[in-house]
């Protein structure tokens, strides 16, 4: 368990993840009181990798269930293998017969295999799906419903049930309880509004774009062979560019996406060159790229213009040949 919040932030940070205290706090909190969290935010801003982390830096398993349209109970709880018990059925048939064999009435032949339920309806014939996982495990685990948005509101109103009581119903078997009370998190992408009755039920956190600060620290972990400076210009820029009215904004994956790209093209400088051609690496639309590519030109404009307005500079005799600068020097 984690024993604070200061405690959260290191071992988190152990993992590779990088957090600020709010979210290390909510974290603690959701351990301590047992209660699922509801992690909101653009994706690609580590919503998930949270989960995963913090499963990592408690020994819990992960089980983690996906989201999509469509999603219902057969998929999400169990399934029966009917086939599997017709099968049975098949093979004990002979046993069957036997059990019956001397009854005196329909009635009594009834009774006699009707006692007999507990070989054609058990827990063999089921197959788990994440949440009976995570309910039926014998370890505490942390169970991840992941883009919980992209589900149907006949779904969320079923994950209510579930989460209140941690227990499930097996029509053929009964009443299913958690046997270790699992660490539940909840991530959206914000494509829906969720419930209120859901959100009541959970802490609520919402992971946003990071700060130039946070960001580089997070660069500095994930790619730490990457030159200082080149990551300044690259965490700059990238600010610069979520600015913008894109219909797919980079988020924190991009950019560890674009740093590793740079990387790998041996660039030493983030110049108009290198960001024209790498610009398909972060944003995904055509229409983002112009105007990322706008933006550039008028970037490059403006540090030309503070250029002329400080007037003209002593320029000594280079005793060697001067290093190429980047777009934002």
């Amino acid at each position: 368990m984690f024993e604070s919040v200061d405690r959260v932030v290191s071992d988190l940070e152990k993992q590779g993840y990088v957090c600020d205290k709010r979210i290390a706090t909510v974290v603690f909190l959701s351990q301590q009181l047992g209660k699922p969290i509801l992690v909101e935010g653009p994706a690609g801003v580590g919503k998930t990798e949270l989960a995963k982390v913090v499963a990592t830096a408690l020994g819990r398993h992960l089980i983690r269930l996906q989201c999509y349209e469509g999603l219902d109970e057969a998929k999400a709880l169990y399934e029966w293998e009917y086939s599997k018990q017709l099968l049975y059925t098949q093979l004990l048939k002979d046993q069957v017969s036997a059990t019956m064999e001397g009854a005196q009435s329909l009635t009594e032949a009834a009774q006699r295999v009707a006692d007999e339920d507990s070989v054609f309806f058990s827990e063999r014939f089921v197959v788990p799906r994440p949440l009976m996982q995570a309910i039926t495990s014998e370890e505490p685990v942390l169970l991840l419903v992941d883009e919980v948005d992209k589900s149907d509101p006949e779904f969320e109103a079923f994950l209510l049930e579930v989460l209140s009581d941690f227990q499930v119903t097996v029509p053929e078997l009964g009443t299913i309880a958690a046997k270790q009370i699992p660490l539940v998190m909840l991530t959206s992408n914000d494509a829906r509004e969720m419930s209120d009755a859901l959100k009541r039920r959970c802490l609520h956190l919402w992971i946003d774009y990071p700060s130039e600060e946070l960001e580089l620290r997070i660069l500095d972990q994930k790619v730490p062979e990457i030159d200082k400076r080149l990551a300044q210009d690259l965490v700059s820029l990238m600010h610069s560019i979520r600015d913008l009215d894109l219909k797919k904004v980079p988020s924190i994956s991009e950019t560890l996406d674009w740093a590793r790209s740079l990387l790998a093209l041996n660039a030493s400088d983030l110049d108009e060159s290198m960001v024209t051609d790498t610009l398909n690496v972060i944003l995904k639309y055509e229409g983002d790229i112009n105007k990322a590519q706008k933006e550039l030109s008028k970037l490059l404009q403006q540090k030309a213009a503070e250029a002329a307005a400080a007037g003209p500079q002593v320029v000594e005799e280079p005793t060697e040949a001067p290093k190429k600068k980047g777009v934002l020097h």
